[in-house]
Order: structure tokens, then C-alpha cells, then sequence
């Protein structure tokens, strides 16, 4: 079938989501086709055209450090308000502020667990220096003294997870004396200690792409480790209050909402029906992009997004939240409904996947003979890693959108 354009259009109707690494990064080092794309995407006085998020399941840094490497990587000026970074839509859990959690995960964790508005965090690196005895993998980190610690600690009340820790196996450890404890670590298990505390999960992702040729461990993969060794003590499966990053719902949700600020801030009175996400990760940009637009059109066809929360992921567990937390959709009343008609999947071939990899971009025939890369919580379905358009590269993503919704901006 023939495109026929249709009249050209100078006001968006449409937001782009960003994914970073694979899309415009791989690692440190800049993927040449991104500054091209965004020169297109800005006007002569550096703004944007269109409303512009970037989604990235990294959660190391606050949003302001990130919107600066961004703003030197492309030559645009990027703003906090545009970036969304897997922990993002903690701010939405204010019922956890106020309680002592354990955060796990690596780069300045108490900066960005206040700016999300947590005012009692405990880091692993604090828990170990109050609990020495706990961490004794490492022979040579083990205490000289093996007295126990008298220094009284407040009760965790909940464990956040980041993203991936760097000493793998001190996280791991302390972590499951947490969960066995009822937040008193250092005390001995207790096997009736179920349901367990709350724990709170950003990003997914099994792997991610670098510099290396192959790609690298993600937090999804330290996650694996925690469940399986959480279930290999304790016979029961680890319950997850919440779940973020893509490719969760809630994640896209916020990101919609960030989109419609920017259009609201810019008086671009046009409805923003239509998100492009553009990703190179079958597993996390493509599946979150597809399961997010079969939210938009279920609820647009009932009217009822809650009853669709148990139907999005067709399976054993929601695409947010596990089976006993859903009193966790109190998220929701921090948020706007979701407006958009629609999420297209647009897949570039400079990161996780590539045409020319041993892996074909797989097809409802052949897909479930493939091993699924996504989070024990999403059940797998063939039809929602198949992506919507797929491009060389983030400047061909943007020709692509600009084509399909006739928009000229100049």
C-alpha cells in the first residue's frame, strides 16, 4: 500500500521517547547518526519542535547530571524536565518516604534517594560498616574483631533497588538477611518472616551494550540472582511491590505525562495522540512500547484502565505490580489518566539488537522457540516484541516519524 501524505502539519501531535544507550550512546562513545537526528529536532534558537523524553533504565546519577552529558552529546540543550531515568517514578510512592529503606545499587544513592523525596535511606556500604559481621564472602574484608555491633539501627521498612550494585556479592548477602529479618539484620532468620517487606525495583534489564562487542550484565541479571536465592532458602518466590523501568506500564505512563508537560509549557494546544518510542532492546523498548499502546487502546475501547492492569501482561503477574501488592496502584492518584490513542515501537539496529547478529528479529512462528530475556513477573508474549517499524539508526527513526505524520516544522 502507497503512503499518501496527507496535509502538512506544524504543530505536534506527537512526543518522541528516547531510549540512550544503543540509541545514542554505546557506553562513552557517541553513535554518529544521534546529533544528526536532534539537529532536526530543534530550531534555530535550540528548541525542540516536538515534545521529547528520554527513557533510559540507568539509574546512577540524578536527572540533572544525566540532561548535561546529554546536552554535550547531541549539541542541544536538554533539561532536567525532559529526562526520565529508571527511578523516576518513585516520587509517586510518597507512602515509602518517610520510612527507613535499604537502597542498593551504585553511584551518589543518598543524592538520589532524597531528591525522590526519601528522607531516612540506609545504603549497603552504611548497613556493612554498622553490621560488620554480615559481609564475609571476602576473607580480607572480614573484620579483625569479630565482636557484634552495638550500634542501634531504625527498623527497614522496604528495599530499593536501584539498578546493578558493584560488589555483587555484599549486596546480595545483606539484602537477604534484610528480607529474612523483617528489617532487623544482624538478627537471626525467621522462616515465617512472609510476606516479606516491601522491595522496590528499577530497571529490568537482563543486558545492556557497551563498547564491548557482546553484551553486559544488567540489573535484571543481578535481580535473577536475588530471586533464585531468595527462593533456594526460603522455598517461596521473592514478591516485588513494585516494578519501573521499561518495560513497565508505569513507566511509560509517567513518560506520557512528562510529554504533556512539555507540550502544556510550550502552549502547543494540539492533543498529543501518538508516542514514538524508539529503543534498541526487543526485551525492554519494544515490548514496553507495544504493552503500553495495548493499555492505550483497551482503555480507550473500555474506559476502564484499571481492569486492564491485570490483563496487560496475560499472565501469572500484572505488568506493574505482584499478585499480593495491589493496593501499590496508589501511584495512580499521583498521576494524570493516560491521553495518548496510541505508542508505535520504532527499533534501531546500533545497540542490543542488530541484523546482523546470529539472533533474526524473531517472528510470532519462530519467537517462542527463542529463550525470553524480560522479568520472571512479565509473561511472555510473541506479539509484543514485534516492533512496529524498524530503522538503521536514530536519524532514520526521526525521517520516519516526521514522513508518517506529515510534519514540517519549518
Amino acid at each position: 500500500m502507497l503512503f499518501q501524505p496527507g496535509p502538512l502539519s506544524v504543530l505536534p501531535s506527537f512526543g518522541f521517547l528516547f531510549d540512550i544507550d544503543g540509541v545514542l550512546v554505546r557506553g562513552r562513545t557517541p553513535i554518529p547518526a544521534a546529533r544528526t537526528a536532534f539537529r532536526k529536532l530543534v530550531n534555530s534558537q535550540g528548541q525542540f519542535l516536538v515534545p521529547v523524553v528520554f527513557v533510559t533504565n540507568a539509574g546512577d546519577c540524578l536527572r540533572q547530571k544525566k540532561a548535561d552529558q546529554l546536552s554535550h552529546l547531541l549539541g542541544v540543550p536538554i533539561s532536567q524536565d525532559q529526562v526520565m531515568m529508571s527511578h523516576s517514578p518513585l516520587r509517586m510512592f510518597k507512602s515509602y518516604h518517610e520510612k527507613c529503606v535499604l537502597v542498593s545499587g551504585q553511584g551518589p544513592l543518598l543524592d538520589i534517594a532524597q531528591d525522590l523525596g526519601f528522607c531516612q535511606p540506609i545504603t549497603i556500604d552504611t548497613l556493612r560498616e554498622k553490621r560488620p559481621l554480615l559481609d564475609a564472602v571476602d576473607h580480607d574484608r572480614r573484620p579483625n574483631i569479630l565482636s557484634p555491633s552495638a550500634v542501634e539501627l531504625p527498623k527497614i521498612e522496604a528495599v530499593v533497588l536501584f539498578g546493578e550494585p558493584v560488589r555483587w556479592e555484599t549486596s546480595l548477602q545483606l539484602i537477604i538477611d534484610v528480607l529474612l529479618t523483617s528489617g532487623y539484620p544482624g538478627n537471626p532468620y525467621g522462616h515465617e518472616n512472609y510476606p516479606h517487606i516491601p522491595v522496590l525495583a528499577c530497571n529490568m534489564d537482563l543486558m545492556w551494550v557497551a563498547e564491548a562487542q557482546s553484551p553486559r550484565f544488567g540489573h535484571g541479571t543481578f535481580m535473577v540472582c536475588l530471586e533464585n536465592i531468595y527462593k533456594k532458602i526460603t522455598g517461596k518466590d521473592l514478591k516485588y511491590e513494585a516494578l519501573m523501568g521499561k518495560p513497565s506500564r508505569l513507566t511509560y505512563q509517567y513518560a506520557e505525562h512528562l510529554i504533556r508537560a512539555q507540550a502544556l509549557q510550550r502552549s502547543w494546544e494540539q492533543p498529543i495522540q501518538t508516542l514514538y518510542a524508539v529503543g534498541d532492546n526487543l526485551m525492554t523498548d519494544v515490548y514496553g512500547a507495544n504493552l503500553y499502546n495495548r493499555y492505550l487502546e483497551e482503555s480507550s475501547r473500555t474506559g476502564s484502565k484499571a481492569r486492564l492492569q491485570a490483563k496487560a501482561s496475560a499472565g501469572r503477574a500484572p505488568a506493574l505490580l505482584s499478585q499480593a501488592h495491589e493496593a501499590g496502584l496508589s501511584w495512580e492518584k499521583e498521576l494524570a489518566p493516560a491521553a495518548a490513542a496510541r505508542c508505535r515501537s520504532v527499533l534501531v539496529c546500533t545497540g542490543v539488537y542488530s541484523p546482523h547478529g546470529e539472533v533474526a528479529l524473531p517472528t510470532r512462528d519462530s519467537i517462542t522457540e527463542n529463550v525470553f530475556h524480560g522479568h520472571r513477573d512479565f509473561t511472555f508474549d510473541p506479539g509484543l516484541v514485534e516492533p512496529d517499524h524498524v530503522v538503521p539508526d536514530v536519524d532514520a527513526a526521526v525521517d520516519l516519524v516526521f514522513q508518517l505524520e506529515n510534519f514540517a516544522p519549518h
